[in-house]
């Protein structure tokens, strides 16, 4: 493994669900944390506090990522003199309903949070990355966006679209030593998934379990942590089977 003594890794969207098993999987694995969260200051400072337990640093602070200003605002005077080694973006949001009913608002706040928010921090961030020759980029999509899903066409666009993303990014900067990757978890147990009946969605999971957070954070530490790193635009599915 590669040493990560000293580096710092900016997970946006850190404070819950599989945000905050990855700020905690990346700091037992040496990362210092720059933990965003949009409003939850009780959740991101649990984390941050947790963080400091395993002897890591952890600067948790609050924006919205489909905020342009507020995201160049919360990030630039950071990056002034620092780059982060790894960004994760794992910031979204769902608003469920079917096409027919769906308003523009459901449509405009989905695409607005998990799209155009990897647009403002990575904007941000890769300006950063490339003046140090280095990084590693590692993006939370969802099995949505790979095989898309009834009743979110919203999410599975977004979604979509980060892939669609990543990939271009991938080609654009992987010359300059920054990785950029993918990772799309299936039905993972999240408070996002809390209310969908496990035993409709089960007989679809050939592991026939749902995932954890820790499946999908164990994959991402991999991804920014591991010195022989060949692995670059890619998308890992961390679904159980659900899509294969």
């Amino acid at each position: 493994m590669e040493t990560t003594k000293g580096k710092i890794a900016l997970v946006v969207g850190g404070s819950r669900g599989i945000g905050k098993s990855i700020s905690l999987r990346l700091a037992r694995s040496g990362f210092s944390i720059w933990l965003t969260y949009k409003g939850n200051r009780e959740a991101a400072e649990a984390v941050k506090r947790e963080i400091e337990v395993l002897g890591r640093t952890c600067d948790a602070f609050a924006f919205d990522v489909s905020s342009y200003e507020e995201t160049e605002a919360a990030l630039n005077q950071r990056l002034e003199n620092t780059s982060p080694d790894v960004l994760v973006y794992n910031s979204g949001i769902s608003r469920d309903n079917l096409l027919m009913w769906m308003t523009r608002e459901e449509w405009r706040a989905v695409l607005a949070t998990n799209l155009d928010g990897f647009f403002n921090v990575s904007r941000a961030v890769i300006f950063a990355m490339l003046k140090a020759k280095r990084g590693r980029i590692v993006v939370v999509s969802s099995a949505s966006g790979q095989i898309g899903q009834a009743g979110q066409v919203n999410y599975s666009a977004s979604k979509a679209g980060l892939i669609g993303a990543a990939k271009a990014l991938a080609r654009e900067v992987g010359k300059k030593n920054i990785l950029v990757n993918v990772v799309a978890p299936g039905f993972i147990e999240t408070e996002m998934t809390k209310d969908i009946p496990k035993d409709q969605v089960l007989p679809l999971i050939p592991l026939n379990r749902v995932g954890t957070a820790e499946d999908v954070a164990s994959v991402v530490d991999f991804l920014c942590s591991e010195q022989n790193m060949y692995i670059h635009g890619q998308v890992i599915g961390i679904n159980g089977g659900l899509a294969m």
